[in-house]
C-alpha cells in the first residue's frame, strides 16, 4: 500500500501530539504545521520522542495562501484540524482572535481544499462547549448548540461551516464534538493540570493552599489519547458525520480534586479554596455526552474514565518532579 500522509494543524498541542504518534504508529508520513515552524520548540513532540519523525512546516490558517500552499506541496490524504485559540477562559479575554483562528481558520481550510479539487478527507475538532449547560441531561449529536463563551460560539461556527460544505460541495469533511479529555501534555493553564500540578505541589512541600473557581461544575472527563483514536476512525468511514465522543459520565471539578489530593493522601478539604477571580462570565454547570453513535458506527469506546484520568496525570507529575 501507499503510504498515506496526514497533515495535522495545530501538532504542538496535546492532541496533534498524541495523534501524530497515533498516525506514526499506522505507518502515516505526518506533516505538523504552526504558525512559524522555524522557531517553534514542539516541546510535547520531544517528550514523547517523536520530533524527528514529524515534518513541521510554517502554516496560518487564517492566511488562505498559506493554507493552499501547503496542500500543494504535501498533497495530504486527510487533514486533522486542531489550531486555534484552545482555552475558554482565554476566549473571554480574546474573543475575536478566538473567533478568527477557529471559525475563519476552519473556513479557509475548507475552502482550500474545494480549491484543490482533491479528495482530501478533513477532520475539524469540535467542543462539547457548543452545547452549553445539558441541564443533567446527557448530550448526543441531535442535542441543540447553546454556547456560553467566545470559544463556543467560534466552535459552533466552524461546526456549520463543516457542515454546509459537505453537504454543499460534497466534502468527506466531519466535526468530532469531543467532550473534556485530558493528559499530562494539557498546559498549565487548564484547571485540571492545575489542579494535579498543584496536589503534587503540596505535598512535597507539606502543605500549601490551591486556589480555584467554581468547584460545583460538572464534566465528562475522558483520556486524550483514547480521544485521537476517534478522529482517525471518523476518516476511515465512507459515509463522512459528525460524532459525540464522552465516557458518559459526568463529575463535579469538587470530585476531580478530590481523587487528585486522594491519589497522594491528602485531603482536598484541607487544601483547596475557591476564588472568585477565577469564575468565568457565564459558565456551564452541567455536561455529559452520550457516544452511542460513535460505538455502533465506528466501533468507539472510551475505557478510561476521571478516576484513571487523575491517576495516571499524578503519576506522570510525580514523574516530571522526580
Amino acid at each position: 500500500m501507499t503510504k498515506r500522509t496526514a497533515l495535522i494543524c495545530g501538532v504542538s498541542g496535546q492532541d496533534g501530539t498524541y495523534l501524530a504518534q497515533l498516525l506514526l504508529d499506522k505507518g502515516y508520513r505526518v506533516i505538523g504545521t504552526s504558525r512559524d515552524a522555524t522557531t517553534h520548540a514542539f516541546g510535547n513532540l520531544h517528550r514523547m520522542g517523536i520530533t524527528d519523525r514529524v515534518e513541521v512546516t510554517s502554516m496560518v490558517l487564517t492566511d488562505f495562501r498559506s493554507v493552499l500552499q501547503a496542500l500543494t506541496r504535501f498533497e495530504p490524504d486527510e487533514i486533522y484540524n486542531l489550531a486555534g485559540q484552545s482555552s475558554v477562559g482565554l476566549s473571554f479575554e480574546q474573543p475575536v482572535e478566538t473567533l478568527e483562528s477557529i471559525a475563519v481558520g476552519t473556513t479557509n481550510l475548507l475552502e482550500a481544499v474545494r480549491f484543490s479539487g482533491r479528495a482530501i478527507r478533513i477532520y475539524n475538532a469540535g467542543s462539547s462547549e457548543c452545547f452549553g449547560d445539558t441541564a443533567g441531561k446527557a448530550a448526543n449529536e441531535d442535542t441543540a448548540f447553546h454556547p456560553r463563551s467566545p470559544y463556543a460560539t467560534a466552535k459552533a461556527t466552524a461546526h456549520w461551516a463543516v457542515a454546509n460544505y459537505r453537504e454543499a460541495y460534497g466534502l468527506h469533511a466531519c466535526t468530532g464534538i469531543l467532550f473534556n479529555h485530558e493528559s499530562p501534555l494539557r498546559p498549565a493553564r487548564f484547571v485540571t493540570r492545575k489542579i494535579i500540578s498543584g496536589a503534587v505541589r503540596i505535598a512535597r512541600d507539606g502543605g500549601g493552599v490551591l486556589k480555584l473557581g467554581n468547584l460545583s461544575v460538572s464534566r465528562d472527563w475522558g483520556w486524550a489519547p483514547e480521544y485521537v483514536d476517534a478522529m482517525w476512525r471518523m476518516l476511515q468511514t465512507d459515509t463522512p458525520a459528525d460524532y459525540v465522543i464522552a465516557t458518559g459520565a459526568s463529575h463535579t471539578l469538587q470530585a476531580f480534586c478530590d481523587a487528585a489530593f486522594a491519589e497522594l493522601g491528602l485531603d482536598a478539604a484541607r487544601h483547596v479554596e475557591t476564588d472568585a477571580a477565577f469564575k468565568r462570565p457565564s459558565d456551564i454547570d452541567f455536561g455529559q455526552g452520550d457516544a452511542s453513535r460513535a460505538a455502533r458506527d465506528l466501533g468507539w469506546r472510551a475505557t478510561l474514565h476521571m478516576p484513571d484520568v487523575v491517576k495516571a496525570m499524578i503519576q506522570a507529575e510525580l514523574a516530571l518532579n522526580d
